[in-house]
């Protein structure tokens, strides 16, 4: 983990911005909130993305703690990638930066442009909850 550390910038904001950069990790993580998925299954959710693109960005995750792998010993193995707690954290964030999008799309008056931001029925029972 130490070599993970010193490529990261010493600024917080700019830390956190990119750990979570690129144009898939917010997404993976999305599905990954509702649970464990195998690699084909996320692949499957996101047809846009290369499987060779999905692991870089599964290994980057895995490497800065946001996501975590499991490996059953199965013939053939089975791999499941899940969100770490330190994942599941970032919900609430993403979240909002969802939100912020609608609104700056509704701004530029470029809403139809964009899909919604799906609130997934835990999301509203723990933002009910705060």
């Amino acid at each position: 983990m130490a070599r993970t550390i010193k490529k990261l910038p010493m600024l917080p904001a700019e830390r956190a911005l990119k750990v979570i950069s690129g144009r898939w990790k917010a997404v993976i993580l999305y599905y990954l909130f509702d649970g464990p998925c195998r690699l084909s299954a996320l692949k499957a959710l996101m047809p846009g993305i290369t499987q060779k693109v999905l692991i870089e960005q599964l290994r980057e995750m895995e490497e800065h703690g946001l996501v975590g792998r499991e490996i059953f010993a199965e013939v053939p193995a089975r791999v499941e990638y899940c969100a770490t707690a330190l994942g599941l954290s970032l919900e609430p964030i993403l979240l909002a930066l969802c939100q912020w999008g609608q609104h700056h799309a509704d701004e530029l008056n470029e809403r139809e442009r964009l899909a919604d931001c799906i609130i997934k029925p835990r999301q509203v029972a723990e933002a009910s909850a705060n």
